[in-house]
């Protein structure tokens, strides 16, 4: 994340305002989900969890690829 340039202020961003793309009920340990925000017109995805306390755990955040994503970054090619 770091390395990527994505500060935890844009996480935050994204999974408050951020709309939801995908959730994958099946995952192991827990279900998780991902979101789609803009940071200052950058698109982000950010993929998280929560357990049955309502914790919040960040997996990863990206720059969605154009090449892999269609121009809304909502649909993966």
């Amino acid at each position: 994340m770091f390395r990527r340039g994505i500060r935890v202020e844009d996480i935050e961003t994204v999974l408050g305002t951020g709309q939801l793309i995908r959730e994958y009920p099946d995952e192991k340990p827990q279900a998780s989900f991902l979101m789609l925000g803009f940071i200052n017109n950058r698109p982000l995805h950010v993929v998280a969890s929560t357990d049955e306390l309502g914790d919040c755990y960040i997996i990863t955040a990206y720059e969605p690829d154009i090449q892999l994503w269609n121009e809304k970054f909502t649909v993966k090619k």
